[in-house]
């Protein structure tokens, strides 16, 4: 017999309910399995990461026994690479964006982002007594002035560069006008000049005693003849240089962080999960600097690593390279320390962060120098207050995806000029060369080296314990 109708109706609504548990149920399952696979994903990112890194020492270790005790008759093995080891590199994902991160056992660190160009976060790092210790460290050591005043002429320079007077005016000549204007003549004297950064007002002082620029505004090719010898340089040694207008009025020490090191100094090596890079790396890094600005110390704009050039090498890997190459520094990552709270000024200043475009000659305009941290700081998009135990760290190159890209030019920055007080500040730079293979080969010969000492060491130690 057929069902009464409100019994169908029951059924049917039962049935129905019954298919869409179901239909949601799947629907769960299937977002369940997507995260699976994002977060297995990112787990075996890291998990090929450490694998290369080990494998990277295995091959190390077989090609030194290898080359210490070589098959006979077999001809000596070929340096093997590791597989390519994709760079890690924290996501900024905006401005302000606050990520919650694990840098030491039992605490976590908040990191936030400043700015997306370059990519700079600042977290909370060293404690007080870590402060302190470094501060100690470093006077321990003793302090040297960072900035010396290079005494040769624009003779020598232009022997260097092996340029005329003529080219040399030309390439300065931006717009190609026949004559240079202000902003063209501080680029020209405020940055090749080794160490003495220059104002306009100093530049006219310099050209009136030389009689050089007559019309006391555009630099012609005759007057620049004037300026292009050893005159120009005689005449800054016998007026004098001040420290105020030396690039840079500090003084500084490198501290060594690696085995026997302080154990404070090793503790700041946690740095490497602060950049998520392989220890490997920040352990071939420098060492750590530390630098104390006083009243009246700065640091004028600047980038802290140069461009990425096919035919130059990085001055850290200068032994896996010819040694006619010439060479760069390369920082693909910059770590600043502040160590104490500075009273009054000291901000890191970043001109041109989150600027649309970069311009070098814009940096110049209407008389005033971006660059100029002793006069203009207020003047930069983005400044850093030091606060004792915060830390500042940006990327000065881009990614090509997989290892060093181009550099980031937004990270031109500088130390605004201290106005009370004293500045205490530490900066570790991990150095990676844009060239893999490359990189790879330094880390080889710095593990050998390593291992050949090591091995010197045992036997050393097995003569002196002989009858």
């Amino acid at each position: 017999e057929r069902l009464p109708c409100h019994k169908s109706s029951v059924c049917s609504r039962s049935y129905f309910v019954l298919v869409m548990v179901f239909f949601h149920v799947y629907i769960l399952n299937v977002i369940a399995l997507l995260f699976y696979v994002h977060y297995s994903n990112g787990q075996e990112d890291a998990d090929r990461v450490r694998d290369a890194l080990r494998s990277q020492h295995q091959h190390q270790h077989q090609h030194q026994h290898q080359h210490r005790r070589p098959e006979s008759g077999s001809p000596p093995s070929k340096p093997e690479f590791p597989r390519h080891v994709p760079l890690s590199r924290v996501e900024g994902i905006r401005v302000g964006h606050v990520q919650r991160v694990p840098l030491v056992p039992g605490r976590v660190h908040e990191m936030r982002t400043l700015s997306l160009k370059p990519l700079l976060f600042i977290p909370g790092f060293l404690s007080e007594e870590e402060c302190r210790v470094v501060m100690q460290l470093a006077q321990l050591k003793g302090l040297m002035e960072s900035q010396l005043m290079v005494q040769h002429g624009q003779e020598e320079l232009a022997k260097e560069i092996n340029l005329s007077p003529e080219e040399i005016f030309n390439l300065l000549d931006i717009n190609q006008d026949g004559q240079l204007q202000l902003h063209e003549q501080i680029l020209t004297h405020s940055r090749v000049r080794d160490g003495i950064w220059l104002t306009p007002e100093n530049l006219r002082e310099i050209y009136t005693g030389l009689k050089a620029d007559k019309d006391g505004n555009l630099l012609s090719l005759e007057e620049f003849r004037v300026l292009s010898n050893d005159a120009f340089q005689r005449f800054l040694i016998k007026r004098g240089v001040k420290r105020s207008q030396l690039v840079r009025n500090s003084r500084h020490t490198w501290l060594y962080q690696g085995k026997g090191a302080h154990q404070v100094l090793q503790d700041i090596k946690a740095v490497t999960r602060l950049t998520r890079l392989p220890a490997t790396l920040v352990d071939l890094s420098e060492p750590l600097q530390v630098v104390r600005y006083e009243e009246g110390g700065h640091y004028h704009g600047h980038h802290d690593s140069g461009p990425v050039y096919p035919e130059t090498a990085c001055t850290h890997t200068r032994i896996a390279v010819n040694g006619s190459t010439p060479f760069e520094t390369s920082c693909y990552v910059t770590v600043l320390f502040y160590l104490n709270s500075v009273e009054g000024g000291g901000e890191t200043a970043f001109p041109v962060a989150d600027n649309r475009t970069y311009d070098e000659v814009s940096l110049i305009q209407n008389g005033t120098d971006l660059l100029d941290t002793r006069r203009n700081c207020n003047k930069s998009n983005l400044r850093v207050k030091p606060t004792k135990g915060k830390a500042v760290f940006w990327y000065n190159y881009l990614s090509d995806g997989r290892w060093v890209g181009e550099q980031d030019e937004y990270a031109l920055h500088g130390g605004c000029v201290v106005t009370r007080g004293i500045k205490w500040v530490a900066n570790k730079w991990i150095n990676i060369d844009p060239d893999y293979e490359r990189q790879v080969r330094f880390q080889q010969l710095v593990s050998q080296h390593a291992e050949d000492e090591d091995n010197e060491g045992l036997t050393l130690n097995s003569d002196m314990q002989s009858p």
